[in-house]
């Protein structure tokens, strides 16, 4: 459900900047002392994730000498993840944010790294990252047009801050839970027990103040960066998911870049992701302090009673490698 249309005019621009942006990636332009790449996302700025991505820019331009520069565009400046992810499959170069549940629309198994309660922490993730198995999802997905330039992001643990009070999945029935737009996500939502509504993020504080829904599911410090506590009072602590995120951008850029400057891209990235990392583990106890001088109340729930509930959801993707849940679950496990 859309808020707000966006305008002709906007379309028209972003259509534009992408012919520009493609046209300045092309030929001779690659030759030039400087490599410019915009970063697209959703978050605004002095979020953890934007902080992040301007320490990117920063390691990249020193381990370039001057000849990398990537341009933040933070609150959803270039248009939806959707739309700049179609940005950089034409060829503009791009970066945004993006996982396993919108990977999954290019290649299927991706989107069990976004399934809840997948795993118990973030370091789960991060050896799901690590392993063979990932490796050859990130080969099919460059196949598709899409390359990953770094990985072990924590975009945080996902939770809900409602209007109502949740103890239990059955607290959810009926409630409207605001996801992105992509079919794992809502789906993950269903199997909790809340109505799942998909909405940009940028809509997300008028949609709880106008009762349009009933709540959003982020990581605290997005919660808290989009001011969601000013209109939906209670933070319902699920941890239904290990947010971790990838950085991505379009093949057919990335394999235009130099060997250097691929590197540098790549290692700086690495190197912001840790930054990230110790950022939103610090900052995750700090925000709900933050929270609670606001008005919010906390809610410990029993996240077993979710995880059991949550289980159908796994049994819910005919196109998925059977028995792709025993798999990642040995790989989280293996010492």
């Amino acid at each position: 459900m859309k808020l707000f249309n966006t305008k002709g005019k906007k379309l028209l621009a972003m259509a534009l900047g992408a012919t520009l942006a493609v046209a300045s990636f092309s030929g001779s332009a690659l030759a030039a002392a400087k490599y410019t790449l915009k970063v697209a996302y959703e978050n605004n700025p002095g979020e953890p994730f934007d902080l992040a991505i301007r320490e990117w820019a920063k390691l990249f331009n020193e381990k370039t000498n001057g000849q990398g520069e990537l341009v933040p565009y933070p609150s959803s400046q270039l248009g939806s993840k959707k739309d700049v992810i179609e940005q950089m499959k034409l060829g503009s170069p791009v970066i945004t944010l993006a996982d396993g549940a919108f990977f999954s629309d290019y290649v299927p198994d991706f989107g069990i790294m976004f399934g809840p309660y997948l795993g118990s922490s973030y370091k789960d993730i991060y050896k799901l990252n690590a392993s063979d198995w990932y490796k050859d999802l990130e080969n099919k997905l460059d196949a598709k047009g899409l390359h990953i330039v770094t990985k072990d992001w924590l975009y945080g643990t996902r939770h809900m801050l409602t209007n109502k009070m949740v103890k239990t999945p059955e607290d959810l029935k009926g409630l409207k839970i605001r996801v992105p737009n992509n079919r794992i996500q809502i789906e993950g939502i269903k199997a909790m027990g809340a109505t799942p509504t998909p909405l940009p993020l940028a809509e997300v504080y008028t949609a709880l103040n106008l009762k349009v829904i009933d709540g959003a599911e982020n990581p605290i410090p997005v919660l808290y960066g989009q001011k969601h506590y000013e209109v939906a009072k209670f933070l319902i602590l699920t941890g239904h998911v290990e947010n971790v995120t990838n950085l991505v951008m379009g093949s057919k850029t990335f394999k235009k870049l130099p060997p250097e400057i691929q590197t540098a891209l790549v290692e700086s990235g690495d190197q912001a992701g840790a930054f990230l990392t110790d950022l939103v583990l610090k900052q995750e106890q700090e925000t709900i302090e933050k929270m609670k001088k606001e008005g919010v109340t906390v809610v410990e729930v029993d996240r077993n009673l979710f995880k059991e509930t949550s289980k159908p959801f796994y049994g819910k993707f005919p196109e998925w490698t059977p028995g792709l849940y025993d798999k990642t679950q040995e790989i989280i496990n293996k010492q």
